[in-house]
């Protein structure tokens, strides 16, 4: 195992490079014959976008229907086709890098409300106080009920040195009192461990990011540490992990594997999108 740590360590510095699965519209599309445009097809969504902008009951932005009309056609190919317009994409490479601007606070969903699970360590909102158990109802003046747990956390997030009101509903509080709060730089952690009992340790993955090789192979070499040898057994954490980085799970499973065993292979019909993946490069 410890030999497979310190390949890890090399496969992460040197090959997790990033690699994200998408869609990919890309030159190599080209040498594939494309198939005639279906003109019909496209003549009625014309004609219904110019019976929406002229009849619908309220005006619409023209970049809106168009954007939705893109989100259906992919969502409907498979549960893991989207588009992501620049903000979303911003937002997407912010989590896989595991560092953004924003408040420090891992959250969820309770009765439409924004519920603090946790504050990162030396966060704004560990600073101002914030508990587990805490529920967000107001973002600046606007109610969060109603709100995706998505749209919260893009109203939470910003550059840093920026303020934002957050109102607490705190269980024991008569009533629900506003904490304004500064961004900041975070960093989110994606590898947590601890040792369970000796020779028994607990690696718990929250995302595949950017350092999460690099971070598994230093808390496997703390937990060796700790337990003073070598250890018995290894509980691997990957429970609503909503996944990240190809090649950073790639890398993970280099820690576990042989050498150059296959991981995953992936195939398209471009030749970019034929790809295999080793534990370790050959």
């Amino acid at each position: 195992m410890r030999e497979r740590i310190q390949q890890l360590g090399l496969l992460a510095a040197g090959a997790v490079v990033g690699v994200m699965l998408s869609l990919n519209f890309s030159a190599e599309a080209n040498k594939t014959p494309a198939t005639p445009l279906p003109i019909e097809e496209l003549r009625t969504f014309t004609e219904v976008f110019g019976r929406i902008k002229s009849d619908y009951v309220e005006n619409i932005d023209d970049k809106k229907l168009i954007t939705e009309a893109i989100n259906g056609m992919l969502s409907g190919l498979d549960p893991h086709s989207a588009y992501l317009d620049p903000d979303n994409f911003k937002e997407l490479q912010a989590g896989t890098q595991g560092e953004f601007g924003g408040l420090g606070i891992e959250v969820g969903m309770e009765d439409g409300f924004v519920k603090v699970v946790s504050p990162i360590e030396d966060s704004p909102a560990s600073r101002a106080g914030l508990k587990p158990g805490d529920l967000i109802i107001k973002l600046d003046d606007t109610p969060v009920k109603g709100m995706s747990i998505n749209d919260a956390v893009k109203r939470m997030r910003g550059k840093p040195d920026t303020d934002i009101t957050v109102t607490i509903l705190r269980k024991g509080e008569p009533k629900p009192f506003p904490v304004k709060l500064t961004r900041a730089v975070i960093k989110t952690q994606s590898v947590k461990s601890k040792l369970l009992e000796s020779g028994y340790g607990f690696v718990r993955i929250t995302q595949f990011q950017e350092h999460t090789g690099e971070d598994l192979a230093k808390a496997i070499k703390k937990l060796y540490a700790e337990n003073k040898g070598d250890l018995k057994g290894l509980v691997l954490d990957l429970r609503n992990d909503p996944g990240g980085l190809l090649n950073a799970a790639v890398g993970v499973s280099g820690a576990f594997l042989p050498k150059n065993a296959l991981v995953v292979y992936t195939d398209g019909r471009t030749d970019d999108a034929k790809m295999k993946l080793f534990s370790v490069p050959e």
